[in-house]
């Protein structure tokens, strides 16, 4: 049994300790946003917070999350009205949309950390999340607009 905070409440899930995050998000709490991409962290469809840092959850344990607090893009904002989710809309980022929850929680980590970030700061903690459509202009011009945001 492996007790953690998922969203903001307590989480207690009996699960094998090696069983990746993803599923146990996904199969177990239903919360089908974070994206099953290619399993082994290449892509960052399964992007989500592990102690407010960007992990990939298809390769994160149900182990390593034992008392610490992890957070889907389902929790970012749930009314819609974070800069990332704003910025996004309004740059038209998504295409077919399937990696964009990972490219936001990516995004988001990242402007936690770093709220002004250069745009070579932003291509460099970008990299790795995997686009498909090949909206990268449009992800990073949404990130420079969160960030201008931010106030």
């Amino acid at each position: 049994m492996a007790t953690f905070t998922l969203n903001g409440a307590s989480t207690s899930v009996e699960a094998p300790d090696d069983t990746p995050l993803l599923w146990i998000i996904r199969e177990r709490m239903k919360m089908t946003g974070t994206k099953y991409g290619c399993g082994v962290g290449m892509c960052g469809a399964c992007t989500v917070h592990l102690d407010g840092e960007a992990v990939r959850s298809c390769q994160t344990y149900l182990s390593e999350v034992e008392g610490r607090e992890v957070t889907t893009i389902e929790a970012l904002s749930p009314e819609g009205d974070h800069p990332l989710q704003k910025a996004w809309l309004e740059m038209q980022v998504p295409q077919c949309g399937y990696c964009q929850s990972g490219q936001i929680m990516q995004a988001a980590s990242l402007l936690a950390s770093n709220p002004k970030p250069t745009r070579d700061e932003i291509i460099a903690a970008m990299d790795g999340n995997i686009c498909r459509c090949g909206t990268y202009q449009r992800i990073v011009a949404a990130i420079e607009l969160a960030a201008s945001m931010e106030g």
